[in-house]
This record gives structure tokens, sequence and C-alpha cells, in this order.
């Protein structure tokens, strides 16, 4: 087999498992709901972080429309028996609640504040980028709970992982740190 025929082999199967998981309600049900989400709480208007049991869903899905209950919330357990009103959000919107979305979203178009390399679109298996804090110091942005984000997304900066390493390293090690200047060298 040559290299263009395994390339449209696996483009085939790749074409193939989309189409099927956007056919099947199953499937298509599981995908759409799956993932910790950020909701603004009916009851106390704040932000949380809520998961939908995408299961039972997706098997309540085999019988027409799906039925949303929550698996878990930041909330819990001491509201676990609310009325789960926050699902409508999760209902209406399934996308724009979802996390990783809402962290991808606020770093993209920004730069970093170290080495202005701009942020594209955030990718599930690259290195999770930082946050500037305050102080100085610097935290990958899933060090935080979910549901502080947005409060830290409004104080804090963002910082690319490369300068994140580099950063957490001068602070835990300032005794191994050089900073050289370069001296500019004129041509005579």
């Amino acid at each position: 087999m040559t290299a263009l025929s395994l390339f449209l082999i696996a483009l085939a199967i790749v074409v193939g498992g989309v189409v099927l998981v956007r056919s099947i309600p199953v499937l298509s049900t599981y995908v759409t709901f799956r993932g910790r989400r950020l909701i603004t709480c009916p009851e106390t208007h704040k932000i949380e972080a809520v998961d939908v049991a995408a299961r039972k869903a997706a098997l309540t899905a085999v019988f027409g429309e799906p039925t949303l209950r929550l698996d878990r919330c930041s909330r819990w357990p001491e509201r676990q028996d609310c009325g789960q009103e926050c699902l409508q959000q999760v209902e209406t919107d399934p996308d724009n609640c979802l996390l990783w979305n809402v962290v991808s979203n606020w770093y993209e178009g920004q730069d970093c504040v170290y080495c202005h390399k701009r942020f594209g679109r955030l990718q599930h298996l690259d290195h999770a980028p930082a946050l500037l804090a305050p102080d100085g110091t610097t935290a990958e942005w899933n060090e935080f709970r979910p549901e502080q984000l947005p409060d830290v997304f409004s104080a804090f900066q963002p910082v690319c992982w490369n300068c994140h390493i580099a950063q957490t390293f001068r602070h835990v090690h300032p005794e191994l740190v050089t900073d050289r200047h370069r001296a500019v060298h004129v041509a005579r």
C-alpha cells in the first residue's frame, strides 16, 4: 500500500466516524453534553461549574428528546436537591458554556505578556497556557477551580506555556538564573 492509499483510508475512517457520531442520536447527545460547563446559578446569580449526566442523557435520546440532569455541581452536596433550572442554559447553548470553549475563547487573539506571541484556538493536546497573577507569579489556568475562572480572567494576564515554565524556573531557582543583556556591536 502506498502512503496515499493509507491516507485516503484514514481520511475515509475519520469522515465516516464523524458522520456516524452526528447521525446517531445517542452518540450525538453524549458528545454534545459531555464535559464541565460554566453556568450562572439561577438561585445565587453566581458562576458555578456543572457536569451534565451525559451518559444518561444519551440513553434517553433513544426514545426521543434527551432528558438532562446534573451529575455534579460546584454547589453540591449542600444544594444537591435544587431544581436544576441551570440546565436550560446548557440546553440552549451547550457549546458556549463548555469550560474548554470558555477558556479557549478567552485566550484566543490575546498576546503572551512576556514574549508577545499571539494565542490561537487552544488544542487539547497542547501544553496548558498560564496566567500572570497580580503578585507576579504564574499558574496554569487549570490550577484554578472552574467557577473561579471568570474572576481570574478579569484580574490576570495571559502567559504562554514556554514563558510560564521560564518564569516558574526564575521564581523557584533565582540563584541559577543569570540575565545577560546582549551588547549591540556596531560594524565599523
